[in-house]
């Protein structure tokens, strides 16, 4: 007997879940380590150096606590918790000093938790949201809505990354490049940082306006080849596990933008009008 395929509810589910996860356990991984670039952030809550570095751990140790609760039991308060940190701890960079572009590169980090808390729903007691379990689906009412969360969080997640080059011309683009084995001078000649950069700001553009399934899987091999740079120019390969958010955003909507459809189409009556996501 062929083994049953899962659900489209499980695997937009699943997406979600392992993107909470993997942002959560990748950041506190740097907590255990201690890393140097947190210290503004400490600064910006009136916590000195010292004290920055001696919390670190302990910010470490909670954040993996709560990225594997999110594998193996994921509630709407744990959800609610990781949309508030995600969104919280991307606000400090340009509470720091840092440029909004930051803010906006790190959308997967809140985007991805806030999605799947909205797909869950409200629960009938304070017991529930902070106990039960939250299980895969996709109730009409809720699901439109989710889609856009994630087109949002995949938009501004590309143009953000995509203002690194063409706005900020951040150096470390050149190191990642040069695992390419494309020197410096050719970067500088042909004026890649900038042409990638704007590159990434136009695909944002085109994720929010016109979300094709072919145009967000290239979201997600992008953003996979991509980031993969980072560990193959020496950082971290937790610098990779931490931006989960930015593959499972768009590989969860690239799902769920056909369903809709489907949807739509076969129960028309069932969507409410506002919540309708149109066929693009």
């Amino acid at each position: 007997m062929p083994a049953q395929r899962p659900s489209i509810e499980f695997i937009i589910h699943w997406i979600l879940r392992i993107g909470v996860a993997g942002c959560f356990i990748g950041h506190g991984v740097f907590g255990l380590i201690t890393k140097m670039s947190w210290v503004p952030y400490f600064e910006v809550v009136g916590i000195s150096e010292g004290l920055a570095y001696a919390l670190m751990p302990l910010v470490g140790m909670m954040d993996i606590s709560i990225g594997i609760l999110a594998l193996l039991w994921p509630t709407r308060a744990l959800l609610l918790w990781t949309t508030f940190w995600g969104l919280w701890t991307a606000l400090l960079r340009p509470l720091s000093g840092e440029r909004w572009w930051e803010l906006l590169e790190r959308a997967g980090n809140f985007g991805v938790p806030l999605a799947m808390l909205y797909l869950s729903g409200t629960a009938p007691t304070l017991k529930a949201w902070l106990f039960q379990r939250v299980l895969p689906a996709l109730p009409a009412a809720r699901t439109a809505q989710a889609a856009w969360i994630l087109r949002f969080t995949t938009a501004m997640l590309l143009i953000g990354h995509g203002a690194f080059g063409a706005i900020m011309h951040k150096a470390a683009w050149l190191m990642y490049l040069g695992t390419l084995s494309i020197s410096g001078s050719t970067v500088g000649e042909l004026s890649l940082i900038s042409i990638i950069g704007w590159f990434e700001i136009v695909l944002g553009l085109l994720v929010l306006l016109r979300p094709h399934p072919g145009v967000l899987l290239f979201v997600v091999a992008w953003k996979v080849f991509t980031e993969l740079l980072r560990p193959l120019a020496g950082e971290p390969i937790w610098e990779f596990i931490e931006r989960a958010g930015s593959y499972t955003a768009p590989l969860a909507l690239f799902y769920l933008e056909p369903w809709l459809r489907q949807a739509n189409a076969a129960h028309p009556d069932v969507m409410e009008p506002e919540t309708r996501l149109k066929a693009l």
